[in-house]
């Protein structure tokens, strides 16, 4: 069996022992889903008081309690009239058992334990252990397969059920879990350094976003230091595209009802837009995505194959109505600065472009030391309402973007239902340094918004060709990617991103004019450089510039001056060294300069 799959059971066991041992705590709980997630499990619970810390252990307790009685688990198949009876008392469950019947899916149940006798009522838990859950399995076989050292319940949260604020609200409890004792302490380890590097306490440690009550939740506010960050990034994804054609265009905030009706958005997304009724009674919405308006600049004016590709850029903010629950750091904003672009051309030079802005995307997540994989996420055919189009538009479109994932020979996996309703799209994942794996940069072909919007080129018979239309995002939003990079990186940005690239410290006041004269000259060669001040003393100058994450600290006293050079502490190294000003802004200026040497990282690629 494959390590992936047991761990799934291992997990999925786990969610049905903790759901046993509650039961066993409070005989009058309602349950509600219990899945396996990344890293562990959860349950939800309607309970009649709220739990502890002290609650949990108790649990765990008796989960280890119950693995050791090496239960059983088996499956079989039940009827909802069955079901019903047999949950009678668990409203959560009649509820699952109604989408069941509606759905005509097969229903079934999990025994773990012995089976009652038929005067015993189902997860009393005596006088042998038993527990019964509607689940469609996924299990071992025995509690004994269970290391009772490798999981841990973790916190306890509150989830409304089916998330939906309507519903009632649950405690929801967290579980980690893993087949080994050192794989959950390695785990643990990972989530202690990953507090160390949450981009929540970096950005405001490194002074580059704020939040204010005032302005509202999932709207980040940015300083000079992070603005600076933000354009720097957003610039040199700018030269990328630039050197292969691409043009800058610019659109408003918001739009009437009827782009998004044409474009297919409106049905699919109006429960998350911000609208706006004008004071003649039009409803316009805030944007939550470009492509459409895009569109509308493709569409202004009749185009012949030769003016074919039209690439347009567009670094600009879209705005969500995402609920305040779901909203987390830079993760998740209500605000999201997209650095959008578009490519409209013919089916022809589809390949063509598609590996164009590949490149630019190995390059801009190189100069990271990002290695990424590729995922190939095309429609759930199990649900074709979820999707703009018809079965064989999809299939050339996926067939298309698997000939171009062969053809750079990548790493890729499959994502079945990651489409986007409109079209498939390549997803490039990136691992960071604590093997975390995020979806970054993505590229999607649409063959549909066209179509919607009627977009044509005269072709060399003179006569209207449909076109086709490409999506692609290289950070996709300026904030999830920042929160990404900061923790990848626990602030420490490379020279040519960090916003004061070198302090100057004087060691008192009358060295002060030195410094000056330094920051000066390195200004002068577009260096970002500041002085500390001659307030604070030394150390103080020295711990605080160390944390700031500022790559190079210049001590210059007496030493300095007389021999026109700076004493160079770098960030992290213990280490000091005495060098002159011209060497060490011959140093710098060559590191700033290394974003432009991004490099093949795209595992087996071309």
């Amino acid at each position: 069996m494959a390590k992936l799959e047991k761990i799934e059971e291992i997990r999925h066991s786990l969610a049905h022992l903790l759901a046993a041992a509650v039961l066993k705590k409070f005989p009058k709980a309602k349950l509600g889903i219990g899945p396996v997630i990344e890293n562990g499990f959860y349950y939800d619970f309607k309970l009649p008081r709220p739990l502890t810390e002290a609650d949990l252990k108790e649990l765990e307790h008796t989960m280890r309690a119950l693995i050791m009685e090496k239960l059983p688990f088996s499956g079989k198949k039940i009827t909802p009239a069955a079901a019903k009876k047999l949950f009678k008392d668990q409203p959560f469950k009649l509820d699952l058992i109604k989408d069941f019947q509606k759905e005509r899916k097969p229903l079934t149940v999990y025994e773990t334990g012995f089976p009652p006798s038929k005067k015993s009522k189902p997860n009393t838990l005596s006088p042998k252990p038993y527990f019964v859950d509607l689940c469609r399995g996924g299990h071992v076989k025995n509690t004994s397969e269970i290391n009772t050292d490798s999981f841990k319940l973790t916190s306890i949260a509150g989830a409304y059920w089916r998330g939906d604020e309507k519903n009632p609200q649950l405690q929801r409890i967290y579980g980690a879990a893993f087949i080994t004792k050192k794989e959950l302490d390695e785990y643990f380890a990972m989530l202690e350094e990953a507090k160390r590097r949450d981009h929540k306490k970096l950005g405001v440690d490194l002074d580059l976003f704020t939040f204010s009550d005032l302005v509202g939740a999932g709207l980040p506010l940015w300083t000079p230091r992070g603005t600076l960050v933000r354009n720097l990034l957003d610039n040199f994804v700018w030269e990328l595209r630039k050197r292969v054609g691409y043009e800058q265009v610019d659109i408003p905030h918001i739009t009437k009802k009827d782009l998004y009706e044409r474009s297919g958005h409106w049905e699919k997304f109006k429960d998350d837009l911000f609208k706006i009724q004008t004071r003649e009674g039009h409803l316009f919405a805030m944007k939550p995505m470009n492509c459409p308006h895009h569109t509308q600049i493709y569409a202004r004016k009749p185009w012949s194959y030769r003016d074919l590709p039209q690439r347009y850029a567009n670094t600009t903010k879209v705005y969500r109505d995402e609920q305040t629950g779901e909203l987390a750091g830079l993760s998740r904003v209500r605000a999201i600065t997209q650095d959008d672009a578009h490519v409209f051309c013919r089916l022809s030079q589809t390949k063509e472009e598609f590996l164009k802005i590949w490149d630019i995307v190995q390059t801009f997540y190189g100069s990271f030391g990002f290695k990424l994989r590729i995922r190939v996420s095309t429609h759930d055919p199990k649900h074709p309402e979820k999707y703009l189009g018809d079965k064989k538009k999809w299939k050339f479109a996926e067939d298309m973007l698997y000939e171009i994932a062969r053809s750079k020979r990548a790493d890729t996996f499959d994502g079945i239902g990651e489409a986007a309703f409109y079209g498939p799209k390549l997803d490039f994942m990136a691992k960071d340094s604590l093997g975390r794996e995020w979806q970054v940069a993505t590229i999607q072909l649409d063959v549909n918004m066209p179509d919607r919007f009627d977009l044509t080129c005269t072709n060399e018979e003179g006569k209207p060709e449909r076109i086709v239309m490409i999506h692609a995002a290289i950070m996709g939003s300026i904030e999830r990617f920042l929160s990404v990079i900061i923790e990848h990186l626990a602030g420490d940005f490379p020279v040519w991103l960090s916003p004061i690239q070198a302090r100057i410290i004087p060691i008192s006041e009358k060295h002060l004019k030195y410094a000056e004269e330094l920051r000066k000259k390195m200004k002068e060669q577009n260096l970002r450089i500041d002085i500390a001040s001659t307030g604070e003393t030394l150390s103080k100058n020295i711990r605080q510039g160390e944390l700031e994450k500022i790559p190079y600290l210049l001590v210059v006293g007496d030493k300095e001056i007389e021999a026109k050079s700076v004493n160079v502490r770098e960030r992290h190294k213990k280490e000091t060294s005495t060098v002159p000003i011209e060497k060490f802004i011959e140093k710098i200026k060559k590191e700033d300069e290394e974003k432009n040497r991004g490099e093949e990282n795209i595992r087996g690629g071309a």
